[in-house]
């Protein structure tokens, strides 16, 4: 990932995605690629060969949002991948004002409080900044320190953790690509998706995909290896005024299995210190 032209290489990324047969185009002929020829999609979206050649090269650095979205729908882009696509056709924004890296207090007592309630916070990059005594006794990997992206996709205790392991990187990954948008010559996003691709087949075939979908709740399938089969549901909250932390806070249905579960894991967890986990380290992580 280089970053000199996210417009351009996602639109050869989706194009490959779609079929001829998938926008009524007949699939038979030597193809040399896969997915839809330039001349097709500039055809079906209504502009000229040559100007969808010079989107592609990033030749055109202000294309109208009209013809974005024509070629989003050839593209058969749903609403989160067209709202990606206009982005990366933007112009990039310069920083705004102070925004603040640390975990406020205020947001490390609330999640404190919550002894029935798994939660943490990280940033942009997927580092864990802190978590609650709760959230480390799911996962090990929710403490300061350690990055969730490269721990989902390189810790095998992590993947045996998630019975959802593959959706779960299939969800992170399209996240990652939604909270980039243009930015992807970020050198802290650069680093994270270089080593990744060298170290994980699945990330770097999910990278090479282009699929965008902002982060939002799920239900996370878990095997815990202390209480065994839990099913929770995660809500994410962006932390106004902070430099693009998001709280997660899990939590059972009510009444369920997976509710008594937590109450005893819970347990289990009790003898610890009882603060939410954190320290310098999210300060460091920030300024690789």
């Amino acid at each position: 990932m280089d970053g000199s032209n996210p417009l351009g290489e996602f639109l050869r990324a989706r194009r490959a995605l779609v079929r001829p047969e998938d926008v009524g185009l007949p699939s038979s002929g030597l193809r040399r690629v896969p997915g839809l020829r330039r001349e097709e999609v500039a055809t079906l979206a209504g502009i000229s060969s040559d100007y969808y050649l010079r989107l592609e090269q990033g030749r055109d650095r202000n294309p109208s949002v009209q013809v974005l979205e024509a070629v989003a729908r050839v593209l058969r882009l749903d609403a989160d991948a067209t709202a990606h696509l206009v982005g990366l056709a933007q112009e990039r924004p310069t920083a705004g004002g102070h925004r603040t890296r640390q975990v406020p207090a205020s947001l490390l007592q609330l999640i404190d409080g919550w002894p029935r309630n798994p939660a943490y916070v990280q940033n942009r990059y997927y580092d864990c900044l802190a978590a609650n005594d709760l959230a480390t006794a799911l996962t090990p990997n929710f403490r300061p320190g350690v990055n969730l992206l490269r721990a989902v996709f390189l810790d095998p205790a992590e993947r045996e953790l998630r019975r959802d392991w593959e959706d779960l990187t299939s969800e992170a990954v399209a996240a990652l690509r939604s909270e980039a948008g243009a930015n992807t010559d970020d050198p802290r996003l650069r680093d994270l998706v270089g080593e990744l691709s060298l170290r994980s087949e699945r990330f770097r075939t999910l990278w090479a995909r282009h699929e965008v979908r902002p982060r939002r709740g799920r239900v996370s399938h878990l095997t815990h290896p202390q209480v065994g089969e839990l099913d929770l549901q995660s809500t994410k909250l962006s932390v106004d005024g902070t430099d693009g932390l998001n709280m997660v806070v899990f939590h059972a249905e009510p009444g369920s299995r997976s509710s008594e579960l937590l109450d005893i894991l819970g347990s289990l967890a009790a003898p610890r210190s009882g603060t939410a986990r954190r320290g310098g380290a999210h300060e460091r992580i920030e300024d690789q």
